[in-house]
C-alpha cells in the first residue's frame, strides 16, 4: 500500500461501487457512497458475477451462465484464542481421519453439511511467538463446505464442537475450557462482505470446462475500458493466482492503452 501511495495511488476504503455510468461503450464514472469517481479505465477486483449484475445488458455473462457454473467450496472458519499451550499440534495440521470420498460427495454431488468433515487446523503460535501471548495459542480452523448451504450460528457451533473434540482426542490435550476468544466466518459472511457468488470461498471449481480459455474473460466484450481480475477469472482460485491475475490484467491494460 505504501509503495502504491508513493506512486500517486489514492485509496477510498469502505466505498463500495454501486453503479457504473456507461456511455458510448465506455464507463464514464462509478458511483459510491462517497460520491462519483471518473477514470479512463476500470479494473474490477470484486466478485465477477457481482460486477456483472451492476452492468445489466452490458455484462459478459447472464444469470443462466452463472447458475450453470460449478463453484469451488465455501468454508466454515474459526479464529480461536486459547490461554494454554495445546500440545500435539504443529503449525499446519490436516485432520483426514474420516472418509475423504464421503466429504467430497457432500460438497460436489449431494450438497449438504458434512456428516464427518475433514478439516484443517493452523497453529501459527508454534512457529511465531509474536502471534499470541506467552503460554497461549493462536488457532485457525477450516472445514470445506458446499457453497450456498443454509448457514446458522447453531450449525457453526455444532461443527466447532466436533472439531474441538477431535483435536482433543488426537492430541490428548483438553483446551475447550481455556478458549478465551472465538470468532466464526462462513457462507453468509462471504456473501455479505464480498458479494461472493453462493458464498464461495475459492471461485470456480477447476473442471475441464472451466479451465484456461474457458474461464470468464478478463476484458468486457461490450465496454472498451472495463477489465476484471481476481479468482473468478484467469488464472484461477487462491491467493497466489489472484495476485498473478492482477499482474496479468495490468499487462493487458497497458497493451490496450498503447494501441
Amino acid at each position: 500500500e505504501q509503495i502504491a501511495k508513493e506512486q500517486g495511488v489514492i485509496f477510498h476504503t469502505g466505498s463500495e461501487v454501486t453503479n457504473f455510468t456507461i456511455e458510448d461503450k465506455l464507463v464514464i464514472d462509478v458511483t459510491t457512497p462517497s460520491g462519483k469517481f471518473t477514470a479512463d479505465y476500470i479494473v474490477s477486483g470484486a466478485d465477477y458475477r457481482h460486477t456483472e449484475k451492476l452492468l445489466s445488458s452490458n455484462a459478459n455473462y447472464d444469470e443462466k451462465y452463472w447458475e450453470s457454473r460449478t463453484m469451488a467450496p465455501s468454508s466454515l472458519l474459526y479464529y480461536v484464542g486459547v490461554n494454554k499451550t495445546v500440545s500435539g499440534l504443529l503449525h499446519h495440521n490436516l485432520f483426514f481421519d474420516k472418509p475423504f470420498a464421503a466429504h467430497a460427495h457432500e460438497i460436489y454431488t449431494d450438497p449438504q453439511w458434512p456428516s464427518d468433515p475433514l478439516f484443517y487446523v493452523s497453529c501459527p503460535s508454534k512457529t511465531d511467538k509474536s502471534v499470541a501471548p506467552e503460554g497461549h495459542e493462536n488457532l485457525f480452523f477450516l472445514i470445506p463446505l458446499a457453497p450456498d448451504l443454509n448457514d446458522s450460528e447453531e450449525l457453526r457451533e455444532k461443527y466447532f464442537n466436533q472439531m474441538v473434540e477431535r483435536i482433543e482426542q488426537h492430541t490428548g490435550c483438553s483446551f475447550k475450557d481455556n478458549i478465551i476468544y472465538k470468532k466464526s466466518y462462513c457462507i453468509d459472511d462471504f456473501k455479505k462482505d464480498y458479494h461472493a457468488f453462493k458464498g464461495n470461498a475459492y471461485g470456480l471449481a477447476n473442471t475441464l470446462k472451466q479451465t484456461a480459455i474457458f474461464k470468464p474473460k478478463m476484458k468486457n466484450k461490450k465496454i472498451a475500458n472495463l477489465f476484471y481480475t481476481g479468482q473468478l477469472t484467469v488464472p484461477g482460485p487462491g491467493v497466489p493466482p489472484s495476485i498473478v491475475s492482477g499482474e496479468i490484467v495490468a499487462k493487458e491494460l497497458l497493451k490496450t492503452i498503447a494501441k
